[in-house]
């Protein structure tokens, strides 16, 4: 007897205490989930069986495209909380009032390399932030670094091609990537910093973020100020050594995400301050570089960072695959009181990320909960993927606007800020002021003597790798035109001397 209720005891503690019936996609319940329907005991299968046949389908396209760049990655959710009233700059709603809270999700990530690849390599990070806010969803997308290898987005797909692996080996490899840049002067600036130690970050919650690129703010008076983003870690910058790295790639190559989601799930949340720098459009020629050039950075004792809020991470995604890896961000999601700046790499980026949506997650991809604005959502767009219907409007038989039959505007006072753009050419030109070796001469002052000892030795190491010697010099040339010491130190390196260039 005693046997009989131990048995009976054990089966009931290995039933779950509030079982969920299973059901099918469209909600049927499900009697048998191990077994087909076959002719007989031992079969064959029949097509008939729908719940095996809509299993495997599910099953078949359970894989998605991959990104194109930032394939690896790791995110989490949380809040923005404003610190500072900026309704004098701009509309944006995140940043009308001190203490102002907006829900947040974030995605940071690697940028070249697939998906299950190692997060101890040398590579820029991705950080974009998606503000939930009553206005719709506002992306700020950027890196961890603060600028970028190139300033027009036509030569993005070649620079990709260059830092993905060979085409014949299946292998990244400095010989096709310095042949690139040895073309482009422009990236001796993001070179400079991504190969000192900041070009590996410990840990996601380790890095500082920028948008990289200016947008414009724009007040209630249509009023515009350009403004970049920063985003500084309270839990203090870090990052690995060559040496640091090789050790906990042997240990754990996804240490990162593996950090940041223990931290959140142990109760450490990581928080971030978010700055900003203002600039007027009357301020932009004040300097011997183009402030809308992705590749310069503005200086802080010339542009000051004001502090608007902090952000604080407090949940990890309960589903990866729904709320992570389906998270789409865009330059281009902005919000009353954002527009995009002239920037000329940026501008190609507005099409370009939301293209990649729409191709790798479906033409609906705005109507997954991760991407779904948390106000209602209302307009004509009608009878696509890409629709939610017209049943959320006063009068359903009305798909089209203006009409007399429903009072469905649009709002004037969010109208796109008026540019003037008075006797001058559309052309296809490089910008006036291009200035590519100073602020990364700047850079290489600034570093201590053991980060410029790092910097030269991490270059010297991928560097050294190059067969042509004529891509290697004129490497080190750009960087002896960003400072003298650096490039001279960098040729010795190399194992080339003065007679080498003349």
């Amino acid at each position: 007897m005693k046997s009989k209720i131990l048995i009976i005891a054990i089966s009931l503690a290995a039933m779950p205490a509030l079982a969920q019936k299973m059901t099918t996609n469209y909600g049927a319940p499900v009697g048998d989930n191990q077994n087909s329907k076959t002719v007989g005991t031992q079969g064959p299968v029949l097509l008939e069986d729908i719940h095996l046949i809509e299993k495997l389908a599910a099953f078949d396209r359970e894989r998605i495209p991959e990104r194109v760049v930032h394939a690896r990655g790791a995110g989490a959710f949380g809040v923005f909380e404003s610190s500072a009233d900026m309704s004098a700059y701009t509309m944006a709603v995140p940043f009308q009032s001190i203490g102002k809270k907006t829900d947040v999700a974030v995605r940071f990530s690697t940028v070249i390399h697939g998906t299950g690849s190692p997060e101890t390599v040398r590579d820029p990070r991705g950080f974009a932030v998606k503000f939930y806010t009553e206005q719709g969803n506002y992306d700020i997308v950027g890196n961890n670094l603060p600028v970028f290898f190139i300033r027009d987005a036509m030569k993005f797909p070649d620079m990709v091609h260059s830092l993905k692996p060979s085409p014949i080996t299946n292998k990244q490899d400095p010989n096709r990537f310095f042949d690139f840049f040895s073309h482009v002067p422009e990236a001796t600036h993001m070179l400079t910093r991504l190969y000192t130690d900041y070009g590996i970050p410990q840990g996601y919650q380790y890095m500082i973020g920028s948008s990289v690129h200016a947008f414009k703010w724009i007040n209630s008076k249509r009023e515009v100020h350009y403004v970049k983003y920063h985003w500084e870690p309270k839990q203090g910058e870090r990052n690995l050594t060559v040496k640091e790295a090789a050790i906990q790639q042997g240990q754990d190559w996804q240490h990162a995400t593996v950090s940041l989601y223990n931290d959140i799930k142990e109760g450490k949340y990581p928080q971030w301050d978010l700055y900003v720098q203002i600039l007027k459009p009357s301020e932009l020629n004040n300097f011997d570089f183009w402030p809308l050039d992705a590749t310069k950075i503005w200086p802080t004792d010339k542009v000051k960072r004001i502090k608007v809020g902090t952000m604080t991470l407090n949940r990890n995604p309960v589903n990866y695959f729904q709320e992570i890896e389906q998270m789409a961000v865009s330059p281009g999601s902005l919000i009353p009181g954002v527009e995009p700046s002239e920037d000329k790499l940026l501008q190609g980026r507005l099409f370009s990320y939301f293209d990649t949506h729409r191709h790798r997650l479906g033409p609906n991809y705005l109507q997954l909960d991760v991407n779904k604005p948390k106000n209602k959502v209302v307009n004509y767009n009608a009878d696509s993927y890409a629709s939610t219907g017209n049943d959320r409007f006063e009068n359903p038989d009305v798909n089209d606007q203006p009409s007399r039959k429903v009072a469905v505007n649009q709002s004037s006072e969010y109208k796109y800020f008026e540019t003037p753009v008075n006797n001058v050419v559309l052309t296809q030109n490089n910008i006036s002021k291009t200035n590519d070796f100073g602020q990364a001469g700047d850079y290489y002052r600034s570093l201590t003597k053991a980060e410029k000892d790092n910097l030269i030795s991490n270059l010297v190491g991928d560097l050294g790798q190059v067969k042509d010697k004529e891509v290697q010099k004129t490497m080190i040339t750009y960087f002896y035109r960003a400072d003298n010491d650096f490039g001279t130190r960098l040729a010795k390196g190399l194992g080339f001397n003065e007679k080498d260039f003349r």
